[in-house]
Order: structure tokens, then sequence, then C-alpha cells
């Protein structure tokens, strides 16, 4: 008998631990889970926040490609100027650059001054193509500068209005 009771205290032992061990594992997968929709919860709601400021950038991004747009679809009068051919500052072999320049003019009645200072614009042109070196027009930034450059100048001697924007419709250096 009292082996008995030893094997029945044993097995009641067995039984409390083993159910101890179920609801141990059970606590455990419930903090899991806890801490998984807690860490989820989270994480949304910081990257939620970064989308908003995010969406401002974008929609301003396109209200500016908009407005990029709309000035394309407005081009003024294009006044086309004669190719030009001049030598670029060279320090160890002779360099030339052979372009095309168009000037978009803010009004049609701008076509008539220019006509009357064609001498000097184009004689401004060649002295600030001229004055460039070959690695200062060669990217694409040095073509921007340039442009600007050269309608900055014309708009100083022009008075009935001013040059918008310089095309170059051709452009090679030799």
């Amino acid at each position: 008998m009292a082996e008995e009771k030893e094997n029945k205290e044993v097995e009641e032992k067995e039984e409390k631990s083993g159910s101890g061990n179920k609801l141990l594992l059970i606590v455990i997968i419930v903090l899991l889970l806890l801490l998984l929709i807690i860490g989820g919860l989270v994480a949304y709601f910081l990257l939620s926040g970064n989308d908003e400021q995010a969406d401002q950038p974008q929609q301003q991004q396109k209200i500016e490609k908009k407005k990029k747009v709309s000035d394309m679809t407005e081009i003024g009068p294009i006044y086309p100027l004669d190719k030009f051919v001049v030598n670029l500052v060279s320090t160890n072999a002779d360099r030339y650059l052979k372009c095309k320049i168009d000037l978009e003019l803010d009004s049609p009645e701008l076509q008539q001054e220019i006509d009357k200072k064609l001498p000097a614009i184009r004689d401004l042109i060649i002295r600030i193509l001229s004055s460039k070196t070959v690695e200062e027009i060669q990217t694409s930034k040095g073509k921007e500068k340039l442009k600007e450059e050269i309608k900055r100048k014309i708009n100083e001697i022009l008075t009935t209005g001013e040059v918008r924007n310089v095309y170059f419709t051709e452009f090679v250096i030799q």
C-alpha cells in the first residue's frame, strides 16, 4: 500500500507539473502574440507618420512639374540666329565650338529691336562663347550656365522686352 500511495503521489505530481508546463507554454505564446501585435502597431504608426510628410513634397513637385509643362506650352516668339563658330580657350590644342542659338522672346515687338541691335548681340554672344574652355561648356550644367549668361547679357542691352530663354539647336565642340 505504501508503494501504491507513493505511485499515486508521483503520478499526481507529474500531472500537476505537466499541466503547469502546458499553462506556462500558453502564457508564453500569448505574450509573444501580444508583442507582435504591439510591434506591428508601433511600426505602422511610425511609418504612416512619415508618409504624410513625404506626400507634401511629392505634391509640391507635381505642382512644379505642372508649371513647367504649362510654361513649355506658352513659348513666346522664337528669334533664330545664324550659326556661330568660335575658337575656345585652350592651352594645348586648337579647339572650336560650332553652335546655333535661338532666342525665346517675351513679345513679338521685341523682334524689331533685336533686328536693329543684331550686330551688337552677335558680337556679345561671340565674346561670351570664345571666352569659355572646353571643360566649362562640356557638361550639361556648363551649358545651362552659358545659356543664363547669354540671356542675362542680351537682356542688359534690350529696352522694349526681354529674352525669356536661350536654346542651343546645334552644339558641336571640335
